[in-house]
C-alpha cells in the first residue's frame, strides 16, 4: 500500500519547517484548470502582449545539467532544498531548478521564471516579431 505522500506525489516538511499555503492554493487552482483562464483573461486584458511560446526542443536538451555545490539553495519553482550533490538543470542565465520543475514550465513558455531571459523558439513568427521589435536574439544553446 503506497504511503500519503507517494499517493498525492509530496513529501513531508522537514522538522520546524512550515507549509507555504498561498503555494498549495495556487497549485490547486493550476490543477483544477483554472490556468488556462488566468491565461485567457491576460491576454484579454493585455490583447496586444505576444504569447510565450514553449523554448525550443533543441534549447531544452542542451541545458546543463550537472550536481550543484551549494548548500542551502532552493528550487524556485517548488521551493524545496536541493540536496548534495543533486543534478540541477542551469538555465543560460545561471538559475538553478529541478529538472522535474523547469521542463515542463519550459514546454509552456521559453522564459527563465526567475528573471524572464528567454530562450530560443521553434515559433519563426515570435523569432520574428521580437526581431522587429529589435529585442536581442537568445544565443541559441550549445548541444
Amino acid at each position: 500500500m503506497a504511503s500519503y505522500f507517494e499517493e498525492h506525489n509530496c513529501e513531508p516538511l522537514a522538522p520546524g519547517e512550515q507549509p507555504d499555503h498561498l503555494l498549495h492554493l495556487a497549485r490547486l487552482l493550476i490543477d483544477g484548470g483554472f490556468g488556462a483562464s488566468f491565461d485567457m483573461e491576460y491576454h484579454r486584458i493585455f490583447p496586444d502582449q505576444p504569447h510565450k511560446p514553449p523554448a525550443s526542443k533543441q534549447a531544452v536538451q542542451s541545458l546543463k545539467r550537472a550536481p550543484l555545490d551549494e548548500t542551502g539553495k532552493k528550487c524556485p519553482i517548488c521551493l524545496k532544498e536541493f540536496g548534495h550533490e543533486e543534478f540541477v538543470t542551469e538555465l543560460p542565465c545561471c538559475h538553478f531548478f529541478h529538472d522535474d520543475c523547469i521542463i515542463p514550465w519550459l514546454k509552456l513558455v521559453n522564459t527563465c521564471p526567475v528573471c524572464r531571459h528567454e530562450l530560443p523558439t521553434d515559433d519563426p513568427s515570435y523569432e520574428e516579431l521580437k526581431a522587429q521589435k529589435g529585442e536581442p536574439k537568445p544565443e541559441p544553446s550549445k548541444p
